[in-house]
This record gives structure tokens, sequence and C-alpha cells, in this order.
């Protein structure tokens, strides 16, 4: 019997191991799709898991580096996509490993969380240590909401309100959000920051549970209230309700209120009256980082990589400052896993596999002229040609901007497409357009239309 016994828990503990591969398989699936490919490639690529134990799901990693990583930057991350996947509040726990299984060990981090789910939460909702207004860097492409943001700390709730920010993923609304908390908890005011997502679930949570009263106190007597990723909630007409009198009760009582999106108000599928009220507000966003605000990152992050380096991956035009810091983590963490010197040979190496997806994933010359010539009406012969108008001039322009941002062509073979223009003309023509974006919704609506048909010629 004892034996029979003994059998059930080896195939007990048999399906416990073999479910937990299974989630933790979906979940690599959902974060492929959701975190910048540098980051996945380099932190959660070589990632095991063994078991699921009492609520536990045991991640292994192939060193403390890589843990160390996980558990700071990622956990939210995979901590939500293992809820969405399970359904379930399971804790994520990191361990090191090596090629023998007998070496592995628990990964510690500084700072333990304990295994209630309550806790963790708590965790997850604090600001970051690192998303300060010191270490954030300005650009042209983020400089007005900086200045913005900069301002809403030294006088909340009197100046811009509500300020709604909104920017494609990745390009530091979040971080510039939490700074605006960090300058206000140093001035003695109380601030919430959550995610929409975060506000959604408490918000049902309390009209379950008949709790709406504590929800009311916790969310309308704060000095700032700023909710990240409003996109969340486009679909949920029940928390929209709770939002928009929360929204009123705080803004009425001249408290700050700060909002971040992926869209501008008017497009985010939100109720006519919150996309009134943060539309009547304060509305900024972020583009993506040119060269120079790519080079200030890296330099900033990373003071004592040799500058040919830096240079090197300033170089490759990212979409965002996720995938610049993902290729740099990725080059440091190849450095300290072999052991060497980071040198622009190793550098190379390290992220050449980042940039070798197949070419028809990324738009030909053709197809970005042919769409410029479309949302224009500039033809692709006068783009190549030498007329001077305005609108032949800016489609001309817009054309060389988005040759070496979404092309990635160097200045001189865009100068040969273009007409055999001398690539000085090129990056001139280039630096016009990053200029005018800033302030120029107009241009940044126009070029957003361009990148959308190009998308559709692609697919």
């Amino acid at each position: 019997m004892s034996q029979n016994g003994g059998v059930r828990l080896e195939r007990k503990e048999w399906m416990a191991a073999n479910n937990a591969k299974k989630i933790w398989s979906a979940v690599l699936g959902q974060l492929q799709l959701e975190i910048p490919r540098p980051n996945f490639e380099t932190w959660l690529r070589d990632t095991s898991v063994e078991s699921l134990v009492d609520g536990k799901l045991n991640i292994y990693t192939p060193s403390p580096f890589a843990a160390e990583m996980l558990e700071k930057r990622l956990l939210s991350s995979i901590s939500n996509a293992v809820n969405r996947v399970t359904g379930e509040n399971l804790e994520v726990l990191f361990h090191v490993t090596s090629k023998d299984p007998k070496t592995k060990k628990p990964y510690k981090p500084e700072f333990h969380h304990n295994s209630t789910s309550r806790t963790v939460q708590k965790k997850r909702l604090k600001l970051n240590p690192k998303f300060t207004f010191d270490d954030y860097v300005r650009g042209p492409e983020n400089e007005l909401a900086l200045a913005a943001a900069v301002k809403v700390s030294e006088q909340p709730g009197k100046v811009y309100n509500p300020v709604y920010i909104y920017s494609k993923v990745g390009l530091g609304k979040t971080h510039l959000m939490q700074s605006i908390g960090h300058a206000l908890e140093q001035q003695g005011k109380s601030v919430i920051y959550v995610t929409s997502e975060t506000f959604t679930n408490e918000y049902i949570a309390a009209i379950r549970k008949g709790k709406s009263a504590e929800f009311r106190k916790k969310y309308r007597n704060v000095d700032a209230l700023l909710i990240d990723d409003i996109q969340f909630v486009s679909t949920k007409e029940q928390t929209q309700e709770g939002f928009f009198h929360t929204f009123n009760e705080l803004h009425l009582a001249q408290k700050q209120i700060v909002v971040s999106g992926d869209e501008p108000s008017n497009k985010i599928h939100l109720q006519e009256r919150i996309k009134s009220r943060l539309g009547g507000g304060l509305e900024l966003d972020i583009q993506p980082p040119n060269y120079e605000t790519r080079l200030a990152i890296l330099t900033h992050k990373a003071s004592n990589i040799d500058n040919d380096v830096i240079e090197m991956l300033a170089n490759i035009p990212y979409k965002n400052v996720r995938d610049l810091e993902g290729a740099l983590n990725r080059v440091i963490a190849y450095s300290d896993l072999v052991g060497a010197r980071i040198t622009l040979e190793l550098a190379e190496y390290a992220i050449k596999s980042l940039f070798s997806e197949p070419t028809s994933s990324k738009p030909d010359t053709e197809e970005i002229l042919k769409a410029v010539e479309k949302i224009t009406g500039v033809a692709i012969e006068t783009i190549k040609g030498n007329r001077r108008d305005k609108t032949s001039s800016t489609a001309r322009r817009i054309a060389m901007y988005l040759l070496r941002e979404d092309a990635h062509l160097t200045s001189t073979s865009i100068g040969q497409l273009l007409g055999n223009k001398d690539h000085s003309t090129v990056i001139y023509g280039q630096k016009a357009i990053e200029k005018t974006l800033i302030k120029d919704y107009v241009l940044r609506e126009q070029i957003s239309s361009i990148r959308s048909l190009v998308v559709s010629y692609v697919n």
C-alpha cells in the first residue's frame, strides 16, 4: 500500500512539474509579445521552470545577474502574465542554476517580499527609486513633457490640471509620472500612483465586497493621483464611471491629476465626458528618441563604457527607450557572463541577433515613398526632384526622416535614392523634421498616418 502511495505521490509531483512547465511556456509566449525583444532575449530566453508548489512558481536563471534583473525590473510584468494565464495570484520566485542541477539555489534579493499576494502587490505599486527627474534624460522629443512635469511637481493642482501624457510604449511616460510622485512625496504630499489595471481591480473588488466607501476614501483623500495606461479601462464602463467621479472630486478640490495613455485623448476609447476632461487640461506627447537623445541616454546609464561602443549602440534607430536599454543590458550581461571587457567587437556580437529579423518585417524604400506620396499628395518624382516650394520640401524631408528611422538607411544612401542629394542636405532635412515634430501636432499626425499606411503595405 505504501508502495502504491509512493507511486501516487510521484505521479502527483510529476503532474505538478509538468503543469508548471506548461504555465511557464504560456507565460513566455505572452511576455514575448509584451516585452521589448532585447530584454526578452537577454533575461527570459534561457529561463526554465521546475515546480509549482504551494502557490509558488519556481523559475531558474543561469546567473545571479539575470535573477537580479528579473527580480528588480520585470517581476511586475511576469507576475501579471502568470496571473492572466492561471487566473491565480501565484508567487514568482527566482533561483540561480548552472549546467549541474545540484548547484541550484534560490536567488536572495536585497529586499525580500513575503509570500502573501497583498505584500507583493504593495511592492509593485511603490515608486521605482530610479524613476526620478535626476535620472530622466532630456531631449527634444520629451522636453515639453518634462518641463510640464517639473512645473506640476512644484505647484500641484495649480498650474496644469489635469495633465495627460501619451506616447507609444517604452518612451518614458511611467518614468515621468513617477518622477512627479517622488518630488511630491519629498514635499510631504500624499500620492497614489497606480496602473489603470490596478485601479480597475480595486474598484471592482470594493463593489463586490461592499467596501465602496473605503475605496472612495483611499482615492479621494490624496494630494495627487497618478494613473498609468488609461487605455486599459476602454472596455470597462463600470470602472470608467468610478474614475469619472474620482476625477471630478479631486479636480474640484484642486488636487493634482496626471494620466498617461498610448494615444491622444480624442482617440482613446473612453466615455466622451472623460475624454473632454482629459483634453481640457494640458496634453503632451513623447516621441521616439533621435540619435542625440539615444547617445545622451546611453552615456548617462553607462558612463564607464568606451565611446565607440556607445556611439555604435546609439546609431541604431530604436523605436523606444526600453529597446535601447535592453540592448545595453544585453551587452553588459554578455560581458559579465563571459568575463570579458566590453569592446566594440564584443558589443556587436552580443546584439547581432537582436537585429537579424527577416527583411520582410521591415518596410522597403518604395513602400515608404509610396506612403509619403499618398498622405502628402506630392508625387514620388517630385520628392526625388529639386522643387523647393514648401509642400514639396516638407514631403521630401519627411521621406528623408522616415527612410532613416524606419528603413535604417544611412544619409548617403538616402541622398542617392532621392536624386543624388548631398548627405549634408539629408541630415539638415531630417533635423528640420525632428525640430518641427516637437510642436507641430499636424506633422505628427501626418507621419503617424504614413507609418500606418506602410504597415498595411508590409502586411
